[in-house]
């Protein structure tokens, strides 16, 4: 998420760091939502990372894949993506790395959160695809199953399953603020306002999905 600083100086352009993804209270990037603000290399880079994942039946190439942000870090995935539309390829790949990357990072506390949301969010938990009992071993399973199938399966489907467990997600946060309103109102604000976060992210995702169905997605 770079910027120029001086626009109107002759000194060379100063670039800044891309605000970081805070995955300890799992919240999405925003992401840039003006399309002139894309790069042709942000789309040329998504559309070849699906692309070599549909192309291949390696499971060695998915898991490569996966693991993308883990050996190149999130921040130079961020670099690439995190400016792009919500609503386009690379958007809906930043999301998909982000969300994989706040789960990964901090599983325990995510599967507190999925816990007190499964039990009214029943379809999305469905959708989702967690294990039972969902404890950190299955948050991070279930992560790691749902960016595979971006590679190995239904692009669309694997959206869909990670706007689900957003949902699923951000209700349980919903859930635990209502009962922390009255003994932690800072902490109860923080919650509703990371679930707010996580219900756009959620709707951005299904969109994308139903944009990928009709090939408009890129």
């Amino acid at each position: 998420m770079s910027e120029q600083s001086g626009a109107g100086s002759p000194g060379p352009h100063r670039h800044h760091k891309p605000k970081p993804f805070a995955p300890i209270d799992f919240e999405p990037f925003a992401g840039g939502a003006d399309p002139a603000r894309v790069s042709e290399a942000a789309h040329l880079a998504a559309q070849a990372l699906v692309r070599r994942g549909r192309d291949s039946d390696d499971p060695k190439v998915t898991r490569r894949l996966v693991k993308l942000a883990d050996e190149q870090g999130l921040d130079a995935i961020a670099e690439m993506w995190a400016e792009s539309p919500a609503r386009s390829l690379p958007g809906a790949l930043w999301r998909l790395y982000a969300l994989r990357a706040a789960t990964i990072r901090d599983p325990e506390r995510i599967s507190v959160y999925f816990r007190a949301g499964k039990d009214t969010a029943q379809v999305s938990h469905v959708v989702a695809g967690a294990a039972e009992p969902p404890g950190a071993d299955e948050m991070k399973s279930m992560a790691d199953a749902i960016l595979s199938g971006a590679f190995d399966g239904e692009f669309d489907v694997a959206l869909e399953r990670s706007a689900a467990f957003c949902r699923v997600v951000a209700l349980g946060q919903a859930t635990l603020a209502d009962g922390a309103e009255h003994s932690n109102a800072n902490h109860a604000s923080k919650l509703t306002r990371n679930s707010h976060l996580l219900v756009k992210t959620a709707e951005d995702l299904e969109h994308a999905a139903n944009a990928w169905r009709l090939g408009e997605l890129d």
